[in-house]
C-alpha cells in the first residue's frame, strides 16, 4: 500500500522537516495551480515521470514554467536512449500517485529504490519549493535544502542538474 499524506508528514516532522500546506481543489495541470499564485509563495514544480528503453525509471522536478526537450533530455539524465513517459500503472507501483498527482515526495513510496530523482538547478534557487502531499488537493511548501533531505532520507541520491535552458 502506497504511504498516505498523513504517513508523509509523519515522516517529514521524524526528520525535524518543517512544512506548510494549503488545501484546495484537485489540480491536475500547471494551469490550473497557477490560479493559486498570490496564495502560495516560492517555486512550483512540474514534475515528470520517465523511463528509458531499458525500464530505469526517472523522476524529473522542474520549475512549473520550464520547458523540458523530451528528445535531447536523456543525454542530461543519464537515461540509456530517449526517453517516454512512464505508464500510469509504473507511477502507482513506484510512487503510490495517480496522473496529475506525480510528485517529488512520491520517492517515499519508493522502497526498492528503482527511480532516479533529478532535481533541476534552476528549480533548486527558490528558497522554498511546492509540490502536492501525494495528492492533488493540496501543495505543501517545503525549504529546498529540507526536500534534499527528505529524498535523501528515503534512501535516494537526488541529482540536480540542469535540465532546462
Amino acid at each position: 500500500m502506497p504511504k498516505t499524506e498523513a504517513e508523509l508528514f509523519a515522516f517529514l516532522a521524524d526528520l525535524g522537516i518543517e512544512v506548510s500546506t494549503l488545501r484546495h481543489p484537485s489540480l491536475f495541470t500547471v494551469a490550473d495551480s497557477q490560479a493559486l499564485r498570490g496564495e502560495i509563495a516560492g517555486g512550483h514544480t512540474k514534475n515528470l515521470f520517465l523511463k528509458d528503453k531499458k525500464d530505469n525509471f526517472f523522476l524529473v522536478s522542474v520549475d512549473e514554467e520550464a520547458v523540458v526537450d523530451l528528445k535531447q533530455i536523456h543525454h542530461i539524465i543519464g537515461a540509456a536512449g530517449r526517453v517516454s513517459f512512464g505508464k500510469p500503472e509504473m507511477l502507482m507501483e513506484l510512487l503510490g500517485v495517480v496522473p496529475g498527482a506525480v510528485t517529488v515526495f512520491g520517492v517515499i513510496n519508493d522502497t526498492e529504490l528503482r527511480v532516479k530523482v533529478v532535481l533541476d538547478q534552476e528549480l533548486m534557487r527558490h528558497a522554498v519549493i511546492n509540490a502536492h502531499p501525494l495528492t492533488n488537493e493540496a501543495t505543501t511548501s517545503i525549504a529546498a535544502a529540507d526536500l534534499v533531505k527528505f529524498v535523501e532520507a528515503t534512501g535516494h541520491d537526488p541529482v540536480i542538474l540542469k535540465v532546462t535552458g
